[in-house]
């Protein structure tokens, strides 16, 4: 396996820059997935990689290799794609064999690559049918053994569980974990889908308008976001984010948003100092609102308390979405599922301040 370096790499076409001085490096072995909505660059920054789109400029390289001259059957990776791309007048067996073929591998090394593959995915009853003949978690994991038995330095997956139903993809995702650290593989695996960010990578590079954000480890981006974007996109459901103003009284600072004032935590005091008077985006995520009446860690005051009314309720078995508005504002919380709340009636709801967030309204970076 290998690691991927990635110097100021740009991608434009025409006038349209999607990918946009990119720096990143990805480890031997680690799990990176690149997350972002559907535009931000992490698809045309991936076939870069693969060598299926051409830079701009910058450099890429696969180990101690510059590969931006190298042709992507000579790059030594394997890509995994979210349509499948079976050839669909082949068993399973020659769907995984073909390329080992095309690159004149003697038969019995064949043989003994797809079948150690196809026990690892466990289809090893599926090598005689046809692609038309499985499922779609089926085809995926003949795929996945496409690639597998090519043995490649990386393993690069664009999507591959766009098209899966939602049961089918979180099977799948522990699949592909185990797979990781079974082969201990470098994998670099494009989604636009934070769950599966979260759930799989060792690193995740949020990526936003051809640029990379943030990097870092699931929980510690889930915690410290640099900016609004990267607070807002990861998560579910997302950030709230309210407009409001540092007012600083006897001392303490205060987060006022005109239809509710709470106290801000003293670990924010030298922080927010500066803001004294001016206006604010404050953030909090809708796990860190609590229903008063269910709640323990956390001691219920004037001061983390504000009232509000239930728009909608989605109950979700174990827990609980409840829409609601607070004056102006319009919040979620994801509540205790023994909430007893029906809409229309009134709730007061408490905030875990230590875990509320505090953003600059004209740059969009983070202050606390």
């Amino acid at each position: 396996m290998a690691n991927v370096i990635l110097k100021n790499l740009s991608k434009k076409f025409k006038e349209v820059t999607a990918v946009d001085n990119v720096n990143i490096e990805i480890k031997d072995k680690e799990f990176a997935v690149l997350v972002g909505p559907s535009g931000c660059g992490k698809t045309t920054t991936l076939r870069a990689i693969a060598g299926l789109e051409e830079a701009t400029s910058g450099e890429i390289y696969i180990g101690d290799r510059l590969v931006n001259d190298v042709q992507p059957k000579d790059r030594d990776i394997a890509m995994v794609f979210q349509n499948y791309a079976l050839y669909p007048h082949m068993d399973v067996y020659n769907n995984m064999a073909f390329g080992l073929k095309l690159r004149k591998f003697p038969k019995k090394e064949i043989d003994q690559r797809v079948q150690e593959a196809a026990e690892i995915l466990g289809i090893e009853n599926l090598l005689k049918r046809k692609p038309k003949q499985l499922s779609g978690g089926q085809r995926q994991r003949v795929a996945v053994g496409r690639a597998i038995v090519r043995k490649p330095k990386v393993f690069l997956f664009d999507e591959p569980l766009s098209n899966l139903d939602a049961k089918l993809r979180v099977a799948m995702r522990a699949e592909i974990s185990k797979l990781h650290r079974r082969l201990e593989a470098t994998i670099i695996y494009v989604t636009h889908d934070q769950v599966e960010a979260m759930t799989m990578a060792t690193r995740i590079f949020i990526m936003n308008e051809g640029r990379v954000h943030q990097i870092g480890a699931p929980l510690e981006v889930y915690r410290k976001p640099n900016n609004k974007f990267v607070a807002g996109f990861i998560g579910s459901p997302a950030m709230n984010f309210i407009d409001s103003k540092i007012v600083k009284e006897n001392g303490d600072y205060f987060i006022d948003a005109e239809s509710f004032k709470v106290k801000a935590p003293q670990a924010f005091y030298s922080k927010i100092a500066d803001y004294a008077g001016k206006e604010v985006i404050f953030g909090v995520r809708p796990e860190d609102l609590h229903d008063k009446q269910f709640i323990s860690q956390i001691t219920p005051s004037a001061l983390n308390t504000i009232n509000t009314k239930a728009e909608v309720i989605e109950p979700l078995g174990a827990e609980i979405f409840i829409y609601l508005t607070c004056g102006k504002h319009s919040i979620i919380g994801k509540m205790d599922s023994r909430t007893q709340i029906e809409v229309d009636q009134n709730m007061e709801a408490v905030l875990d301040m230590e875990k509320t967030h505090i953003f600059d309204p004209k740059t969009l970076l983070v202050i606390v």
